[in-house]
């Protein structure tokens, strides 16, 4: 009777031990998680801060800056085509066999570039996503975008209509009866509603 009286107390202090190591761990694993999210905190203030406000372009024909820069970055390409909207001024070209559209600010400066896709080329949980929510459900995909930023230029960028913070993203065209619409799909695979397709 002793030893299972014994036995008994050793298996409750041994579980009382491990409750307690595991709150404990518990406890900083949740430090962890503050001090992360005040990072991040930190990180998209300063990213704020340094934020290029977009202005917009005067004028109709590309900045002898923007085309002295796309020299500089692609190199001497000979078949360019140039045009400037409201924000940007827009170089189409091709490069290694690739079309290519790149951007460039008031400055002169490269914001990134967008090519063509596959949708075989989003990220798969992009696409079991997309193909769970949009496709399974009537729609089809017409056109997968590629947009790549430039890190070194904290100007956000404007794509169909609409701007977006500066990060590599797909854009997928999709349509249903008539109407379209584009998502967002982050580098990670998250997929986001961006713009109704007039």
């Amino acid at each position: 009777m002793k030893t299972i009286f014994i036995t008994g107390m050793a298996i409750f202090f041994a579980i009382s031990n491990i409750h307690a190591q595991t709150e404990q761990q518990q406890g900083v694993v949740k430090n962890d998680i503050k001090k992360l999210d005040k990072r991040e905190a930190r990180i998209r203030d300063k990213k704020k801060k340094d934020k290029i406000v977009l202005r917009k372009l005067e004028g109709q024909d590309a900045s002898y800056q923007s085309k002295q820069q796309f020299i500089s970055d692609f190199g001497d390409i000979r078949d360019v085509q140039w045009k400037r909207n409201d924000y940007f001024d827009e170089a189409r070209f091709t490069k290694d066999g690739k079309a290519l559209t790149a951007y460039y600010d008031i400055d002169g400066n490269l914001v990134g570039t967008t090519s063509a896709r596959q949708f075989a080329d989003l990220p798969a949980a992009g696409q079991k996503q997309i193909n769970r929510e949009y496709i399974s459900k009537g729609y089809k995909v017409d056109n997968v975008i590629f947009y790549d930023d430039n890190e070194a230029n904290s100007s956000d960028m404007i794509l169909y209509g609409s701007e977006f913070e500066d990060e590599d993203s797909y854009f997928v065209e999709l349509s249903k009866n008539n109407s379209g619409i584009v998502l967002h799909v982050t580098s990670d695979g998250n997929v986001f509603y961006f713009e109704d397709l007039h």
